[in-house]
Order: C-alpha cells, then sequence, then structure tokens
C-alpha cells in the first residue's frame, strides 16, 4: 500500500468521518504512512452536489495520481461525480455499497443536483487505474444490483461480503479488514 501518497474517504448522506469502519481505516492507513483526509459534507440539511464540491475543493489540490478515494454510500456516487471532473487519473477508487440509481435504493429521489445517475463512465474508467467495489446482499438501503451493475461497469469483479448489511456500524463494521485485504 506504499504506492499511495494519501488517501481521503468519503461519508454518506447523514453520516460523520467518525462513524462505521472510517475511524479505524484512517488509524490502518497512517500507520503505513499514508495520510489520511475524511472531510465532513453537509448532510442531510443543506446536502448538494454544488455543496459537497465546495467542501472538497478545500483539498482539491492534494489528489494526485496516486492518491486513494473511497466512497461509502453516497459517498460513493459523489466519488463517481469526482473521477468525471479530475484532469488526470488517480491510483485507485473504492466504493462501499455506493448506489448507482438501480433501485430499490431507501433514499431514492430524483434530485438533478446530487441523485440524478447519469455518469461518463468512459471518463470514470480514464480517472483511476483500479476499482474496487464491495457490496452486500441484505443492505437495506442500496441493493445488491447497484454493487454487481457498478462493478460490471468498471470492469471488476465484485467483493460480494455476504449478510454485511450496509457495511457500516450499525452491521458490524467498525474495523474492515476486507478493505485492505483488496488493496493489497
Amino acid at each position: 500500500m506504499t504506492r499511495f501518497v494519501n488517501a481521503f474517504i468519503f461519508h454518506g448522506t447523514a453520516g460523520k468521518p467518525e462513524e462505521n469502519w472510517f475511524p479505524w481505516a484512517k488509524n490502518a492507513l497512517e500507520q503505513e504512512g499514508i495520510p489520511v483526509i475524511v472531510p465532513q459534507f453537509p448532510t442531510p440539511e443543506g446536502e448538494s452536489l454544488k455543496a459537497w464540491f465546495k467542501v472538497l475543493d478545500a483539498q482539491k489540490a492534494k489528489i494526485e495520481p496516486n492518491s486513494l478515494l473511497i466512497g461509502h454510500s453516497k459517498g460513493g456516487m459523489f466519488l463517481l461525480k469526482v473521477l468525471e471532473r479530475l484532469d488526470k487519473p488517480i491510483d485507485t477508487a473504492v466504493f462501499v455499497s455506493a448506489p448507482i440509481g438501480v433501485k430499490p435504493i431507501l433514499y431514492y429521489k430524483e434530485d438533478k443536483q446530487f441523485s440524478n445517475f447519469e455518469f461518463d463512465w468512459e471518463k470514470i474508467r480514464r480517472n483511476a487505474k483500479h476499482f474496487v467495489v464491495f457490496h452486500s446482499d441484505n443492505d437495506c438501503y442500496v441493493s445488491l444490483a447497484n454493487g454487481n451493475q457498478l462493478a460490471r461497469k468498471l470492469g471488476v469483479k465484485l467483493n460480494f461480503i455476504p449478510n454485511a448489511g450496509h457495511i457500516d456500524a450499525e452491521n458490524g463494521f467498525t474495523e474492515f479488514p476486507q478493505l485492505f485485504t483488496a488493496l493489497k
């Protein structure tokens, strides 16, 4: 994992940097000498694509060719939007329980500002050298079909974790060793 110059972790709707497996992943990456940024995005109040990009803009210069970007839930969908806008590719993009528009999605809404689920897949595939996709079969927020389709669109194998729910603390994921297995 020493190939990464830094890492970003993007939380999802109503999320916080200090929840789920994010603190564990941040600590584990930092122990490998990789600085980690876990921005707090406005959510659910003030949640919009523009507002999330405004937060990320403060750190945008730190996104480099050897960066690792990780998105959980809506943070994964945001990561797709980030990849669409990059001028140069990053090393690795990781998606955990990410919605891409395949229903059912519990908090699905047609929101042209954020959740329009229209992606430039060609540009996304060009803007990361490696992709990793995680999903579970009993995610009560984002159906498994989202993970299957995302993996297919990115040309990678789905990292399927049975009975893991939304891969969050509510489902026992305060640690996420599968992430590091996939990155090595």
